[in-house]
């Protein structure tokens, strides 16, 4: 900041000094002309002054404009990769010395060499720039250096970047909170827009989803030790203008982040790619017990399986197990045998057998034929 108010102040100066200057310059032809109003044809110091302070005023106003844009352009050159800068200069380099070399010949022409040699530097820079940006991949290969050097776009190594459905789910500021997730947490700006798009939707459903959403948000926020942001240091160039899932996989390509869902065709998308991504989903069936052929376990019979005579059941983290022979004891807790298990992209499937010494000992629930049967009997 000390840096931006010395320059800001020497620019001013500067400028205001150059006002001055040209005011001064300005003054004489200006008093000879106004003087042919006067009766004696003279203007006083004071119309010389203002002048001078005139010109001052219009170079501070200058200042005050010109920096500013001159900060913004600033700011856009420093999203610009350093291999794109570099490239770009050499091209203005080399333009500017083929175009030198080309108008020699043509400079002494009377009335014609300056605009001949200011039309070819012009020629010359803007094809040395297009020349040299695009073979910038074969400078990079020589002084690969460029390539790795840090941009304003550039972050740390082990950021992550989180997609809109894994907001909506909930589940990822639990994970931040336990500390298991390392390094900074972003969120891209065009996310955040489909979270506020959802959030205005008028379908109450998808209303309330994006809410929540933008509840996670302010919740992992609001977490200590915890760097949450919201990134947006990328040029429309690098990141097209196309579906939301395809932009996020794209910019953490290009940063070197880590993309966290729960989406399996994010998932896949971002394997495709080679960008590494942390599926929620995944993380769950891997956290998930493991049963071995032969372990015990109990279950409650809540449901008929597809197949006759199956039971269906589940364990308190919402792993079915498939209980061959049980389909007479829906509503009965029902300790079973496990026999195998299967691994799906789902989640886990577990098939098991009644324990026989329990099932001979429980009493079977009354199926619906036979409780149809009794009630015609009364």
């Amino acid at each position: 900041m000390l840096i931006l108010r010395s320059l800001w102040s020497l620019f001013v100066v500067a400028v205001i000094l150059v006002g001055v200057i040209a005011g001064n310059l300005a003054a004489g032809p200006i008093a000879q002309w106004a003087g042919r109003f006067t009766p004696d044809g003279q203007v006083t110091i004071y119309f010389h002054i203002g002048i001078v302070l005139l010109g001052g005023l219009l170079g501070f106003l200058f200042a005050v404009i010109s920096f500013r844009k001159m900060l913004q352009w600033v700011s856009h050159f420093e999203r610009v990769p350093l291999l794109d800068k570099v490239s770009a200069a050499i091209g203005v380099i080399l333009g500017l010395i083929v175009a030198l070399l080309i108008s020699l010949p043509f400079v002494r022409i009377p009335n014609w060499g300056l605009p001949i040699s200011i039309l070819a530097s012009v020629a010359g820079v803007v094809l040395g720039v297009g020349f040299t940006m695009s073979a910038k991949e074969q400078i990079a290969y020589i002084f690969p250096s460029l390539r790795s050097s840090g941009t304003l776009g550039e972050i740390a190594s082990n950021a992550k970047m989180l997609d809109t459905n894994i907001i909506i789910d909930g589940r990822i500021a639990d994970i931040v909170a336990t500390g298991f997730l390392e390094g900074p947490i972003y969120i891209p700006d065009f996310v955040l827009q489909e979270l506020r798009h959802i959030a205005d939707s008028a379908d109450p459903l998808k209303r309330a989803r994006g809410r929540r959403g933008l509840d996670i948000l302010v919740k992992l926020k609001n977490l200590e030790n915890v760097d949450v942001a919201v990134y947006e240091d990328y040029t429309n160039d690098e990141i097209a203008y196309e579906e939301v899932d395809a932009r996020l996989v794209k910019l953490a390509r290009a940063r070197h982040a880590t993309v966290v869902t729960n989406d399996f065709s994010v998932s896949e998308i971002c394997k495709l790619n080679g960008v590494p991504v942390l599926n929620v989903n995944e993380l769950a069936n891997a956290m998930k017990p493991v049963f071995l052929p032969g372990e015990e376990l109990t279950v409650t019979i809540v449901k008929e399986g597809k197949e006759a005579g199956q039971g269906i059941g589940y364990l308190d983290d919402g792993t079915m197990v498939v209980v061959e022979g049980a389909a007479d004891h829906i509503g009965q807790l029902l300790p079973v045998v496990v026999t195998s298990v299967l691994q799906t992209t789902a989640g886990k499937m577990i098939f098991s057998e009644p324990k026989r010494d329990e099932v001979a000992n429980s009493t079977p629930a009354p199926s619906r034929k036979n409780r149809g049967r009794g009630h015609g009997r009364q």
